[in-house]
């Protein structure tokens, strides 16, 4: 049975380039749907299913900000890869708000795009099976069964946890003894990554470790500017 190509969406108003660009990814077995300014590009993604979107930034009618935002409604999982000429820290940002996975500075290497792509698309296999397949986390003593949302530690009652403390601890456990960075959670519970809901997340990370605080071998430790770990001693 032929493995089936993943589906790129690429949205480029610069004609020549975008042809090259799509060629080339042809050649390294993907299939790639051209579209030449946002949107034609956003008329295409309702109409298809997508496993990658390459944006270009600065395009006529619908630039790719507003094109992004739009992919995101319909679809918040879906990886985003930026191409643009600006280079200021700001509309780097801007970008990764409105959900970019990365972002490539024009002219770049056709190579690094390609490991990007291949990067990306195992990192969201990898994620998507872990979070489909696993809900059952042994946390030191307690017992985390995130379908149920119900939290355990031997001899007290189950805690009931609210969507948001289930899906940030199951984030938390996912990641165990290595960095659940900051701007990932935000982005993946809160699909946003503003001052107040930044602040949000500090008040359920701190209803956690009060949840986790009967085991003295948890602990949710803050990594400054990056984000959390969570740490279970042995």
């Amino acid at each position: 049975m032929e493995k089936e190509n993943k589906r790129i969406l690429l949205v480029e108003d610069d004609q020549n380039f975008g042809a090259i660009l799509k060629d080339y990814l042809m050649l390294n077995d993907f299939d790639v749907v051209l579209a030449k300014n946002g949107m034609e590009g956003f008329e295409k993604f309702k109409k298809d299913t997508y496993d990658l979107c390459i944006l270009d930034v600065m395009m006529p009618y619908k630039d790719g900000y507003t094109l992004a935002k739009e992919i995101r409604e319909k679809n918040k999982e879906v990886p985003i890869v930026f191409l643009t000429a600006k280079t200021m820290k700001e509309d780097v940002l801007k970008g990764y708000k409105v959900g970019a996975d990365d972002y490539l500075n024009k002219p770049f290497d056709s190579e690094v795009l390609l490991m990007k792509i291949k990067a990306i698309m195992q990192r969201k296999s990898s994620e998507t099976k872990a979070e489909n397949v696993q809900f059952e986390f042994q946390i030191g003593k307690f017992h985390l069964n995130s379908k149920l949302r119900f939290l355990n530690f031997p001899g007290n009652e189950p805690i009931k946890l609210s969507p948001k403390e289930n899906e940030l601890l199951k984030m938390l456990a996912l990641y165990v003894e290595d960095l659940m960075p900051r701007e990932l959670a935000l982005t993946k519970i809160w699909r946003d990554d503003n001052y107040f809901t930044s602040r949000s997340m500090d008040v359920y990370i701190a209803k956690l470790r009060k949840y986790l605080k009967d085991d003295p071998n948890v602990e949710i430790l803050n990594i400054h500017g990056e984000g959390f770990r969570l740490v279970v001693k042995k």
